[in-house]
């Protein structure tokens, strides 16, 4: 198989999201009627599937679901989007699954259940081996446990496959996992964290801090500013966002990580596939939802020919 035929690889989250619009938060002990609920496939891993997907590149699920009605839901939503799906399990548990409520000024309360996520465990990558040591890069979040992704740090670091991590939600990571690392995706709070402070209004700061740790690439995803790379080979370049009338930035993040991994996958520059993915994120941003928001290459095309005129 040639380089430009491996497919990406993504380990991580499958999830159910069921989200209920009411008028307002409750507190405790206080019932609220909702105005508006919807069910939406979502988790970090398999929206960034999706996204790859949908910009035409073959890519591989490594994850988990449960034996319920959920389940079988979310393995179909992947499949029917081109996603491989040989390698999501399914266990005797719940699906995982985040009840969101949303206030109409968009604040929100979220509860997440990780359920057949947590069942994702070292043994499986060993079954998975080969299919890792087959992926052009492999993509991997901090919503499974730990140990998995550490093990997955280290089987991609021996394998010599890349390893893009979405440090999403924030957790300790061990220095030898950060030197596993081609390219850290955090967002600004999430930067901060790994960086040991505030966010900084310089975003070098930040980033050198973050390179210090033995990272050899980092995106900072900075919302409607644009991302800013860094690199240990001395690529300091920021990249604006494409001006859109925003609906729902749910996803976002995963519609840029999906888009940068096909850019590199498709042999751009770093530069080429950060342009790439934040004409893609610029995209989803304009519809609502995760997965149902995340283009297709021709809509990402249209952006960028658009932003040339």
């Amino acid at each position: 198989m040639s380089r430009n035929q491996q497919p990406i690889v993504v380990v991580g989250s499958i999830n159910i999201d069921l989200v209920s619009k009411a008028e307002r938060i409750p507190v405790s002990g206080e019932t609220v009627l909702a105005t508006e609920f919807r069910t939406h496939l979502g988790g970090k891993g398999a929206n960034q599937a999706v996204a790859i997907a949908r910009l035409g590149y073959p890519v591989r699920m490594i994850g988990k679901v449960g034996d319920d009605s959920f389940g079988e839901k979310l393995r179909s939503g992947l499949q029917r989007e081109g996603v491989d799906i040989t390698a999501v399990g399914t266990v005797e548990d719940s699906s995982g699954v985040a009840v969101i409520v949303v206030s109409p000024e968009g604040d929100n309360i979220i509860i997440v259940t990780p359920g057949a996520n947590s069942a994702l465990r070292p043994p499986d990558l060993d079954v998975n081996a080969e299919t890792i040591r087959g992926a052009r890069l492999v993509l991997a979040q901090l919503e499974t446990p730990m140990d998995t992704i550490e093990y997955l740090a280290e089987l991609c670091e021996r394998e010599g496959v890349p390893l893009m991590l979405d440090p999403a939600p924030s957790h300790a990571l061990s220095p030898m996992v950060m030197r596993q690392i081609s390219w850290f995706t955090p967002n600004e709070t999430e930067a901060a964290f790994y960086a040991g402070g505030e966010k900084q209004e310089s975003l070098e700061p930040t980033a050198e801090r973050l390179l210090q740790q033995g990272l050899r690439g980092v995106v900072l995803k900075l919302g409607a500013s644009g991302v800013y790379l860094r690199s240990q080979d001395g690529l300091k370049l920021y990249v604006p966002a494409f001006p859109v009338k925003a609906v729902d930035t749910t996803a976002a993040g995963d519609a840029f990580n999906g888009a940068f991994a096909v850019g590199l996958a498709r042999g751009r520059s770093p530069a080429e596939s950060a342009r790439f993915a934040a004409a893609a994120a610029a995209v989803s941003v304009t519809r609502a939802g995760a997965q149902p928001s995340m283009p297709t290459s021709d809509e990402v095309d249209a952006v960028l020919a658009a932003a040339q005129t």
